[in-house]
């Protein structure tokens, strides 16, 4: 997935593994871990961008997701997820990626003491225990080293959502800023005004790493097909390849 990749490079690329510099004590934020998780219920992801591994703090939402976390926590040597992210919708996941780099890129561009308000704010859906998608609130922070101004630890809350039944779903990408209240980027990604339904089909594979031939096995159409759908693409959103493409509302 070419937005994953990209987004995996902005985030290690910044605090190579191995890097020294940073004297931020995990143990302080795995503590933090295991309150979120008891108190909020949440199911929580620390993940540390220095030795490039993640701690899983299962929860009652993990088992409402069919998550059998066996251990407190579970330890990961990646800073991804994967048995968690492959539970996201399709659309929320590449959403969700999207709007991770816009997040990171906002706070490249604000200065390093005035980074602690800032987090990102999402509803997704997400497959449940039924086998069925339930929604859920998906709260991200992230922790600068003091030493060195490098990001050292995302931590990822997941909480279900509150259930309205009288209300449809609606996939929801915020930037917030916790000291004033206020939403500092909102991204909808709706690009149902600009493309055809099939473009859409299309941008949505291209988002998820596809190469043309297998789009094309996809929906049983030519590849010469498939090529005359991406250049409309282009051309409609006005970018120079498809990374552009699914990047298309970032500011």
């Amino acid at each position: 997935m070419e937005i994953l990749e990209t987004l995996n490079r902005a985030l290690l690329n910044e605090n190579p593994a191995g890097s020294a510099g940073c004297t931020l004590d995990i143990n302080t934020y795995k503590q933090t871990a295991v309150m979120y998780s008891r108190v909020e219920n949440a199911m929580v992801v620390l993940s540390d961008m220095q030795s490039e591994k993640s701690f899983v703090y299962g929860s009652g939402t993990s088992q409402k997701l069919g998550l059998n976390l066996t251990q407190f926590p579970v330890e990961l040597d990646s800073i991804w997820e994967d048995d968690i992210i492959n539970k996201i919708h399709p659309e929320d996941r590449i959403k969700k990626y999207v709007h991770e780099l816009r997040f990171f890129n906002c706070l490249q561009n604000i200065r390093f003491t005035e980074h602690p308000p800032y987090y990102v704010s999402s509803r997704i859906r997400m497959m449940g225990d039924a086998s069925d998608y339930i929604s859920i609130r998906h709260r991200m922070f992230y922790v600068y080293s003091p030493v060195n101004h490098n990001l050292r630890f995302a931590i990822c809350l997941y909480n279900t959502e509150v259930n309205r039944t009288d209300k449809p779903f609606k996939p929801e990408f915020l930037i917030v800023d916790s000291g004033t209240g206020s939403i500092i980027s909102e991204d909808s990604l709706d690009y149902g005004h600009i493309l055809t339904s099939r473009e859409m089909e299309i941008l949505r594979y291209i988002g998820e790493g596809h190469t043309s031939k297998e789009i094309a096995a996809s929906l049983s159409i030519s590849i010469n097909t498939v090529s005359r759908h991406r250049q409309n693409i282009l051309e409609k959103l006005k970018v120079k390849n498809s990374i552009e493409a699914v990047y298309f509302q970032l500011p």
